[in-house]
Formats: C-alpha cells, sequence, structure tokens
C-alpha cells in the first residue's frame, strides 16, 4: 500500500527518508512522530496484512501518554479489558486465592490500559495509514551502508536507498542480525518456555484469568471477554533452553505434551486443545540487551534493541516510548549520529529500569521449587485485603520531552 495523502497536521517538508521494518507496536508508533516531524517515512512488513488478534498487552506508566498524545487515548479505553478477577489455582485445580488483577500486576487504576495486541495496532495504523507508505508481504534482504544513505535491497527484489534504517522487527529481529550478528550474542536466556493459542470457552470463563501451578509449570485461561474463546497460555522451566523446537512446531507440541503428561485441573484438555490450535506460538522467556542500539544509519527500536520479556509486561509500553523518544532525537539533532546518542541516553536508564522487573514477575507467576512457590502462595493470601498494588516507579520513571508539532 502507498499513501494517497498528507493530513493538514503533517509537515510536508521531509527531512529524509526513514525505512522502518515492522508493523506492529513501535514501527507504527515510530512512522506517526518522524511524519510529524516532517521525515517521508516508509514501512515495510512481512506479513500480508496487519496482525489482528493476539493476547493482550499492557501500557502503563509513560506510555500511556505517548498515547494521550497520538490522540489514540480514547479509543483505547473503549477497548480496555477490565478484567475483574485472577484467581490462582492448587495443583489439584482447587482454589488457592481470588484477587483483583491489579493486586498482581500494579498499577493505576483508570489510567493504565490492557488492550488486545491487534487493537493496540489496528489503532496505531489508523494514525499513520494515509501519510506513511506501507509495503505489507515484504521483507528486507540486505542493508548496504557504504554510499551516502543506506541502499536496501526487499525480498521482493526491489531495490531503493534511504537517509535511515529502523529494524522495529520484535526479538528475533532480522535487523539486528545483519547489522550486529547473531541474537545469542545479546538473548538472556530467563529459564522459561511458553506456549500462546486460543481454545474454546469450554468452562464459561468471563473477563478473568485462573493460574494453575506446580514447581516450574504453569497453565492459565485468559477470557478477555464474554466470547467464546480463551487465551491459553503453558510454561514451564527449563534450564537450557530447546534450540531443537524453536523452529520445528511438531517438536513444539510435542514437548510441551510431553512436560505437562499426568497433570491435573483442566490442563489435559488444554494440551489437546494446543495440538488442534492453529496459532500456536511458541518461545521462550528472554531479553535482549546491548551495549548499542545503533551502527551507522541503522538503528533498532522496542524488542529488537531491549525486548524486556513478557514476565515484565512491559514489552508494549517500552516500544511506544522507545519510538518516542528515538523521533525525538531525530527531530531535534541536527545528524544522525548525534540523535541515536541521545536517543541512547535519554533511553537507557528507562530500559534498564523496566527489564529489572523480570524478577518479580518470575517469582509471582511461576516459582520453580515447592519453597518458591510455598512463598509465592503466602505473599497472594496477603493481598487478599489490597484492591491493588502500588504501581512500579518503572512504569513512569521517563518523563516525555514535548514535541514541538504535537497537539496537546
Amino acid at each position: 500500500m502507498t499513501s494517497t495523502g498528507l493530513s493538514t497536521d503533517v509537515t510536508t517538508t521531509a527531512k529524509g527518508r526513514v525505512l522502518i521494518s515492522g508493523a506492529s507496536i513501535a514501527g507504527p508508533a515510530l512512522a506517526y512522530w518522524l511524519r510529524r516531524s516532517g521525515f517521508e517515512v516508509t514501512v515495510v512488513e512481512k506479513a500480508g496484512a496487519l496482525r489482528a488478534g493476539g493476547y493482550p498487552i499492557d501500557i502503563r506508566g509513560t506510555a500511556t501518554e505517548v498515547v494521550r498524545r497520538m490522540g489514540i487515548l480514547p479509543q483505547l479505553r473503549d477497548a480496555h479489558i477490565d478484567s475483574r478477577r485472577f484467581t490462582f489455582l492448587n495443583a489439584d485445580g482447587s482454589e488457592l486465592t481470588a484477587l483483583d488483577p491489579r493486586a498482581v500486576a500494579g498499577g493505576v487504576e483508570g489510567q493504565d490500559l490492557e488492550v488486545r495486541r491487534g487493537d493496540l495496532a489496528a489503532n496505531l495504523y489508523a494514525r499513520v495509514r494515509d501519510d506513511v507508505e506501507f509495503l505489507f508481504d515484504d521483507s528486507i534482504d540486505t542493508l548496504d551502508q557504504s554510499g551516502e544513505g543506506v541502499d536496501v535491497t526487499f525480498h521482493s527484489g526491489q531495490q531503493r536507498t534511504f537517509d535511515l534504517v529502523v529494524g522495529a522487527d520484535g526479538m528475533h529481529s532480522h535487523t539486528r542480525e545483519s547489522l550486529f550478528g547473531p541474537e545469542e550474542r545479546f538473548h538472556r536466556y530467563l529459564g522459561y518456555c511458553f506456549a500462546l493459542f486460543t481454545m474454546p470457552n469450554t468452562l464459561g470463563l468471563s473477563r478473568e484469568l485462573m493460574l494453575w501451578n506446580t514447581p516450574g509449570k504453569a497453565a492459565a485461561l485468559y477470557a478477555v471477554g464474554d466470547g467464546d474463546e480463551l487465551h491459553a497460555f503453558l510454561t514451564f522451566h527449563r534450564p537450557e533452553p530447546p534450540f531443537d523446537a524453536l523452529r520445528n512446531p511438531d517438536a513444539q507440541r510435542n514437548l510441551v505434551a510431553t512436560v505437562f503428561a499426568g497433570e491435573g485441573w483442566e490442563v489435559p484438555g488444554i494440551v489437546n486443545a494446543m495440538r488442534d490450535a492453529d496459532d500456536l506460538f511458541f518461545d521462550t522467556a528472554g531479553q535482549i540487551r546491548m551495549p548499542h542500539w545503533s551502527s551507522g544509519r541503522v538503528a533498532l527500536v522496542g524488542d529488537a534493541a531491549y525486548a524486556p520479556s513478557f514476565l515484565t509486561g512491559q514489552g508494549s509500553s517500552l516500544a511506544l516510548v522507545g519510538a518516542y523518544m528515538l523521533a525525538h532525537a531525530l527531530a531535534t539533532n541536527r545528524d544522525h549520529t548525534a540523535a541515536f546518542a541521545a536517543y541512547e541516553r535519554d533511553v537507557r536508564e528507562f530500559v534498564a529500569m523496566n527489564q529489572a522487573l523480570v524478577d518479580n514477575g518470575a517469582a509471582t507467576l511461576f516459582p520453580t521449587t515447592v519453597q518458591a512457590l510455598e512463598q509465592r502462595n503466602t505473599m497472594l493470601r496477603d493481598l487478599v485485603t489490597m484492591p491493588s498494588a502500588p504501581a512500579r516507579p518503572a512504569h513512569s520513571a521517563l518523563t516525555l520531552p514535548e514535541f514541538g508539532s504535537a497537539r496537546p
């Protein structure tokens, strides 16, 4: 798709041509702010269309201000899931305790948001589709920085030159690999594997999450509304990542089924649903930690640069804030070298604080020993009287600079 016109609030004098790889969260958010600053932007996405659905994600703290400044906060409030109960279960399926979800995750009632990933992506896309060129069903094959810009060869065979390229293509970023080397150099494995998929809501759950635990294993069912579909989640502790299964869906299904064989509650039915699921997503829990987020005229943003892992609940928030800060740096610095340096200087501490949340997240949701599980359960019982946990300071640890052309 190619843009057909510019909206009246966008500067039309191009500061430069920027290619963004990835049309999920960070990519369209960055595209919006770059266009507001006068850049000519192209987004390439290997999928054939915008991805709908997806597991629920959180928007908290500083990221809430980003979406407010983008003008999509009202739409996201309308899409807010508003889960009402988080039930923890014992190994036999009996109820351990039921809590307000905010008592576990922390946050600010009435401000923080939880939405379907597809709802956030659709709202971001709607803000830029008329001002930005989108190339779906394509991807970057090679990058050459030997000239005055970046010569890009696409998988489709098309060749074009851009002033800058930004990789917003996720934790397993091809842009990062082509520029900095294999993912293993930057991946911090956190000791867990997980499988996500949807299944029928045979339990009649409504706006709630149920989490079953035994040491080193967990199964969750999440009803984001009152419909007939559940988000299912299976995770287990594994000291070393199962590299042989990461690119083999059959091996993934067999591995998960073997790990959870003979377990109680609804686990056998969840495993059977996983075998039939056509939307299975299997991966390891990990973080991306890099000494630098740019090289020459190419930079990284979001999960490609600093994935915090789902255990922090901050992946989408970091993507939104990082996109804003990168665009601001490019808009306010004379050249890309200074801009990329400013981006890293201003964002790195915020990233580090949010990546550090992983330890609390893992301890609360997925204890790996009998003793750790008992300690976790004692803590949960104490939370029953609390309507919500205190907001995490890391969520709001960065104050956004003003964009001169942004609407209030």
